[in-house]
């Protein structure tokens, strides 16, 4: 009964983002109650967040998707198990700095750790490169380190923070977590050393360039369409909360110091900005926060987000992503506030 409910679900859910998108791009009205309430909160401004946060995540949703689908068809399972360290702790700092050598934006993560887990990667490994990927990576780096020229140890505190949140809910998912997180799979061991009794994907691979090329593309564009409407419904979701915070409530919350980090971690939630561009959002709030809620804002939101949630609960099992958001949000308090006494 479930499965046919998500496979409906998801579908009306695609339907849905299509007449969102139609209906923007031609400003037609869907309902004169609708358009009036959208005229009152400044449509243009969220036709303009919409748009613009669909044009930022999708080139990112493209790379993840093809990349996913590159090591679906070119890279076999007993590869990713063969380079895949065996020791725990090994293996949860080889994930987290697997952002240098693959730096793939949030947007196109969770494609690709859904294909290494599937492909015999441990898990706990695949959720640390997932939450490290789109912050410990050179081009978040330079980005985060342009937008604060004034103060550089902002950078280096939002990459040491990012690793160290990551490593330590690795270790954690590593010793208590005992069956697979995604979606539909059987409840093998994913947490141990071990790689023999892994669920993995076995898959026939297609001989010769052409029919290789040919499953790449489909491979592609299946997960393509299955990530983007949740994309464009989060956007959707998020462009209407954006439009309607009141801007002037920041300095309230700036003012105390025990709500400025909460209120940046759900801020960030809520913007749901791409990691390679967050870091000239925060700087501009630079004179309001201290760099403690910075940090915060900088730490979490390109782990954890609006968007990419819809697109975790399309991947991972519900109980799953609940307490990786509250991992993630405990251990980003506990680094920012460490950090901004250090700094």
């Amino acid at each position: 009964m479930r499965r046919p409910l998500m496979k409906y679900g998801t579908s009306l859910l695609g339907l849905g983002c299509i007449v969102m998108l139609y209906l923007i791009l031609t400003e037609r009205e869907l309902l004169p109650e609708l358009a009036h309430a959208l005229e009152s909160a400044n449509f243009q401004n969220f036709k303009i967040l919409f748009i613009s946060i669909i044009l930022e995540a999708f080139p990112f949703i493209l790379l993840g998707v093809l990349f996913s689908a590159l090591l679906q068809v070119f890279v076999t399972d007993e590869t990713i198990r063969k380079y895949t360290p065996r020791h725990p702790v090994a293996g949860v700092l080889f994930g987290g700095l697997l952002g240098i050598v693959f730096p793939l934006c949030e947007c196109g993560m969770i494609p690709v750790i859904r294909r290494l887990i599937r492909k015999g990667m441990p898990a706990y490994i695949g959720i640390v490169y997932l939450l490290a990927g789109p912050i410990v990576n050179p081009i978040v780096y330079t980005s985060t380190f342009t937008a604060f020229r004034t103060a550089p140890e902002m950078a280096y505190a939002r990459m040491a923070i990012a690793f160290g949140v990551a490593v330590a809910i690795g270790l954690l998912l590593h010793l208590f977590m005992k069956s697979s997180p995604l979606r539909g799979e059987a409840p093998p061991a994913v947490s141990g050393c071990s790689h023999g009794h892994s669920h993995v994907e076995h898959h026939h691979v297609p001989k010769g360039i052409g029919a290789r090329a040919a499953a790449t593309l489909s491979h592609a564009s299946d997960e393509f369409f299955e990530m983007g409407k949740y994309l464009i419904f989060g956007a959707f979701l998020t462009a209407i909360i954006q439009t309607v915070i009141d801007r002037a409530a920041l300095v309230s919350f700036a003012d105390q110091p025990a709500l400025a980090y909460g209120f940046m971690m759900v801020f960030a939630y809520v913007l749901s900005i791409c990691s390679t561009s967050d870091a000239f959002i925060a700087s501009s709030f630079g004179g309001l926060f201290s760099q403690g809620p910075l940090l915060a804002f900088l730490v979490f939101g390109p782990m954890i987000d609006f968007k990419n949630t819809l697109m975790l609960l399309s991947t991972f099992k519900v109980k799953f992503v609940l307490l990786l958001i509250v991992l993630c949000a405990a251990f980003t308090l506990i680094g920012s506030t460490i950090a901004e006494v250090w700094l």
